[in-house]
Parts: structure tokens; C-alpha cells; sequence
């Protein structure tokens, strides 16, 4: 494996339209990404969702691609036309049962493996602590801890059951914000023993357990790190998770094109901050051009030394652990797949009878795709 083919593999690209563009199949053939990300403007009902990741994955013959979404519930929701629409986090929290955190886990996991899809993120692990959080609320399990944590271990354990990689969000905590980092860079300024105790707690507990992945929040913690957040920290992601938690999984970034970067940081600039800090994975959902621009710059910035090679390495052998256990051997997706599972009759029959055990709950936030 050449330097820039394991540099394509950190990241994980969104794209515009319906089908592989000819950019798109440049795009996948130069730089060899490691996978990508799929939002409501690529995906119209599950046929053609199907044959959009087939034709995606036929042009990465020798590593399958990650073909992640954010299949959460509620109104994180990528493609309504067709897959079993799953309720909020925030639902299952006040029923407290693992049954139904299991029955709908069970039903999204099926239904997005039938598509092609192997990587979810989810489960949500932020406290709902903060009713004026424009962005977690019905996403979130609750604000105990001990609930957030037993009922997302439950669902994280389920998805890896049917072969689909979990990744919890968004870490160290994004519930106690009164911003949207889509739109701005949100702090929280609580001690560092407070956000070890309340805001961390549900990511430690999963991480003893096993989690095999985790998502960054670009939420500043000035407690933790004056300087960067949290999804540009080595402080938070090398020190805490790596060193003084033991996590070996998979650390994710959350898009670096959203304006909590943006706003401060150029995106080539983010990802190899980004990299230095400890993520393996960096999303880069909408433009090509800064998307090149970003694993081009992670390229010289080895060439210069400003990142080891070895660095490269480990982070490549991580993604490579994980993809032995959920991308690879590649099985294209079915018609039979699709219409014995997706949107089946008894999905939305569990699904109905658990909505129905809960009374009327607020709207939950709509995130840009």
C-alpha cells in the first residue's frame, strides 16, 4: 500500500447527485478514499440507494469503501422514501427498555445493511441536559447517565451484531451547548472534573465495554483544551482517549466543512490538525475541491515531516482492523435483500406498537444535508 493510498483511507468524502459522476469516479480512482457518506440528496428510494453503492464500491475493487450514513432516528433520518422510519433516541430514553432499543436497532441495521450501507453513527452518547441545545434534544437519550449509557451500549452492541460499524457521538459531549456547531464553534466551559464526571461518562463506559468507534464534537471545552476543540485536540483525543482511557478504536471527526471549523480554520488545515490530534477518520461532506485540497496538503505535510509516515501507518492499520470485520469480503446489494427486508410490514408494525407506547414528544432538530 502505497503513502497515498493509506492517506485516501482516513477519509471519508460526502458527494453531491443521484449517481457516480464522472468527478466522482476521478475523485475515487486518484485519491482512493476510505469511504463515504451518504445524505438525503444522494438517495431517492432503496433501489436506487442499492445501485448507487454498488456502483460506488465497483470502484474500489481491492478495499471495500466505508458507506456510512446518519441513520440515528427520529428526524435524522437520510432516506424516508422507503426504509422503516425508526423513532428519536429521546423516546426510547422515557420507555428505558432495551427490548425496544433492541427490536429498532435490529430493524435499522437490517434494513441499512440491505442497501449496502456498513457504518451508522450512532448511538448519540451527549446528555440532553440543556433545553436551550438547538441540536441534541430528542437525539439524545435523556440526561442520566446511566440510562444514555446502558440504553447506547444496547444499540451499539445491536448494530455490530448485524454487521454494521457504530460509531457513538458526539464525544466529549455536545448536550450542555446552547449553539449549533453546523453554524458556530459552541463552549462549554465546565470544569474538567465536571465534563469527566456528567458530560464524559457515557463514552467511558461504553469505551470499558468495547466501543469500536467514536465521533468528535467541534465544541470547544476550555477546561480540557484553551486552544482547539475537541475535534482538533490532541490533548482530548490522545491524552484522554488514547492514553489515560485506552481506547484503540476508531476515532471519527465530525464534518470539517461545518461552520464550527470553517469559521476558524481552512479545511485543508482542520484535517491535518485533525490528524495530528488522533482522528482516523475525517469527514469532508460537500465541496471536491477542498476535499483535495485536504489530502493533498495530509500528503505534503508527510513528504515535509510535519506528520510521520508511522503516524499514517497506525491509523491505517486501525481502519483496516475494522474494515476486515464489517466492509470486508464486499457482497453487492440484492433486489431479494431489498424487498424481503427494507420497509417490511412487520419493521413498521414493532416500530408503530413501540411509538405508541409513548406520549407526544417535541420536534426534534432537522440537520442540513
Amino acid at each position: 500500500m502505497t503513502l497515498r493510498e493509506k492517506i485516501g483511507q482516513l477519509f471519508i468524502l460526502g458527494f453531491h447527485g443521484t449517481e457516480v459522476s464522472g468527478d466522482l469516479v476521478r475523485l475515487l480512482s486518484i485519491y482512493q478514499p476510505g469511504g463515504v457518506i451518504l445524505f438525503a440528496r444522494n438517495l431517492e428510494h432503496p433501489v436506487q440507494a442499492a445501485s448507487l453503492i454498488n456502483d460506488l464500491q465497483s470502484h474500489s475493487p481491492t478495499v471495500p469503501l466505508w458507506i456510512s450514513i446518519d441513520h440515528e432516528g427520529g428526524n435524522v433520518f437520510r432516506l424516508p422514501n422507503g426504509l422503516t422510519a425508526l423513532p428519536p433516541n429521546g423516546l426510547l430514553g422515557r420507555l428505558n427498555s432495551e427490548e425496544s432499543v433492541r427490536s429498532v436497532a435490529s430493524i435499522g441495521a437490517l434494513e441499512l445493511r440491505a442497501i449496502g450501507v456498513n457504518v451508522n453513527y450512532a448511538p448519540v452518547l451527549d446528555l440532553d441536559t440543556n433545553p436551550l441545545n438547538p441540536i441534541i434534544g430528542e437525539r439524545s437519550f435523556g440526561s442520566d447517565q446511566e440510562t444514555v449509557s446502558r440504553l447506547g451500549w444496547v444499540m451499539s452492541t445491536t448494530y455490530q451484531e448485524h454487521g454494521i460499524l457504530p460509531c457513538g457521538k458526539h464525544f466529549p459531549g455536545h448536550g450542555d451547548t446552547d449553539a449549533d456547531s453546523h453554524r458556530e464553534l459552541p463552549s462549554v466551559g465546565h470544569s474538567a472534573e465536571r465534563l469527566r464526571e456528567v458530560e464524559c461518562r457515557p463514552f467511558q463506559n461504553l469505551i470499558q465495554k468495547g466501543l469500536p468507534a467514536i465521533m468528535t464534537a467541534h465544541v470547544q471545552y476550555p477546561q480540557l483544551d484553551a486552544e482547539y476543540p475537541a475535534s482538533l485536540s490532541k490533548t482530548i483525543q490522545t491524552k484522554l482517549l488514547r492514553d489515560e482511557w485506552g481506547f484503540d478504536g476508531l476515532i471519527f471527526s465530525d464534518d470539517l466543512e461545518m461552520a464550527g471549523i470553517t469559521d476558524h480554520f481552512d479545511v485543508e488545515v482542520a484535517a491535518m490538525l485533525a490528524i495530528e490530534a488522533g482522528s482516523d477518520q475525517l469527514l469532508i461532506c460537500h465541496n471536491q475541491d477542498k476535499q483535495m485540497k485536504a489530502m493533498d496538503a495530509t500528503y505534503a505535510a508527510v513528504q515535509s515531516g510535519r506528520i510521520s509516515e508511522a503516524h499514517i501507518t497506525q491509523s491505517y492499520d486501525r481502519i483496516m482492523h475494522y474494515k476486515k470485520l464489517y466492509a470486508f469480503p464486499h457482497a453487492p446489494a440484492t433486489l431479494t435483500a431489498i424487498s424481503d427486508v427494507v420497509g417490511a410490514a412487520a419493521n413498521k408494525e414493532i416500530i408503530e406498537a413501540i411509538m405508541a407506547a409513548d406520549g407526544p414528544t417535541s420536534a426534534e432538530p432537522t440537520l442540513p444535508n
